[in-house]
């Protein structure tokens, strides 16, 4: 019996403790979001997964030698992991809707307020004392950037400003990125008029390769000038895109977009999972998190429909409103449901390729919105 008693004391279930268990649940309610809803399946199951092992007794997988500990030294405080995602973005990326209709570029930087207002929103709700919404300027910039709805821009910045809040952060950004198809549409509907939703929008210009050569060069330039807190971000997308675009490096640029950017998104989903811990994520703080996250990320997307109703007061051609909810940078998911909204009140008017617009000046817009956060508070 006292064999048995011992060997029964070394197994993960006899040392389980409640908080263990719940996060187990959380993480397999993720996995399930990812295959039977397709929420963001790429990351979801990888960050489930993660978290299941995090959580697993005894066995420290996310801590000391463990693989998951190891996988997230090499590619979260250095950086490498959201900076290669990027890279492959920029390699999958054609900029040219947002080239051919400039003034989306106004709505991917409006869909950014989300973020500065969600910043001011969690510092006014610090200084008055609420119980789950304490917050130093680091933590409420990072929790803000979850606004921009772009995934690794919001592990950049927490990574390096508020390291131990990385798993919350990183699970409600992707959380409200694979939930854009809901939260976005009521928002639409309740600030446009069917008339709105109804213009149709003229067809795009053609844009030259000489045009979509000189773009990435042009705006690595000037960001990284402008704001070099922000190049790392803006250098690899621009990086990425160049290798895209040139024609003549199209190895480098079929490996970005695929081989590795697959990779490294599994090596990103664990590192996140394993932050999943139940002493770092069962608290009152995570849930602050998670309804600031998604405050942020609501504004952001009525700001940019309403920043298309500004446009139309002053433009003689009218953009349709429901494009401006694509500024938040979840691509290319914010743009198809752009369309999908605007066909349900005409079926012959596609708004997809006029979304994409906005929706890659919302890419550009959440790598600004970072390295202005890193600048000021960093």
């Amino acid at each position: 019996m006292d064999k048995l008693l011992q060997l029964w004391q070394t197994t993960g279930i006899y040392h389980m403790v409640w908080g263990q268990a719940v996060m187990i649940i959380v993480c397999f309610g993720l996995i399930y979001l990812a295959i039977r809803k397709g929420f963001e399946p790429l990351l979801l199951i990888p960050i489930g997964f993660g978290g299941i092992l995090a959580n697993l007794p005894v066995a420290n997988m996310a801590q000391g030698s463990g693989i998951l500990h190891l996988i997230y030294e090499v590619g979260l405080p250095t950086s490498v992991f959201p900076l290669l995602i990027f890279m492959g973005v920029g390699a999958m990326t054609d900029f040219g809707p947002m080239l051919a209709n400039p003034r989306t570029l106004l709505l991917g930087a409006a869909a950014q307020f989300g973020i500065f207002g969600t910043l001011l929103g969690a510092l006014a709700l610090t200084s008055a004392g609420i119980p789950g919404f304490e917050f130093s300027m680091k933590e409420a910039a990072s929790i803000a950037i979850i606004g921009g709805a772009d995934g690794p821009t919001s592990i950049f910045v927490t990574a390096k400003l508020a390291p131990d809040l990385l798993g919350p952060i990183a699970v409600a950004a992707y959380s409200y990125m694979a939930l854009v198809p809901l939260l976005q549409p009521p928002i639409m509907r309740a600030l446009t008029s069917q008339k709105e939703r109804g213009i149709v929008m003229t067809q795009l210009r053609v844009v030259s390769k000489t045009e979509k050569i000189i773009f990435p060069l042009l705006l690595l330039m000037l960001v990284a000038l402008l704001l070099p807190d922000a190049a790392p971000l803006v250098g690899m997308l621009c990086f990425g895109n160049l290798m895209r675009e040139s024609g003549v490096v199209e190895r480098l640029a079929d490996t970005t977009r695929n081989a590795l950017i697959n990779i490294v998104t599994i090596g990103l989903g664990l590192a996140v999972g394993s932050k999943l811990s139940a002493e770092s994520f069962l608290q009152i703080k995570t849930l602050g998190i998670l309804v600031l996250g998604m405050l942020a990320f609501c504004a952001g997307t009525a700001a940019g429909v309403l920043m298309a109703k500004l446009l139309n007061l002053f433009s003689k051609t009218p953009i349709n409103p429901l494009i401006g909810s694509a500024g938040v940078s979840a691509v290319p998911m914010a743009a198809r449901v752009s369309n999908k909204v605007g066909l349900e009140t005409n079926p012959h008017n596609f708004l997809l390729m006029h979304a994409m617009g906005p929706n890659l000046a919302g890419v550009i817009g959440s790598a600004v919105a970072a390295g202005v956060l890193l600048n000021f508070v960093g």
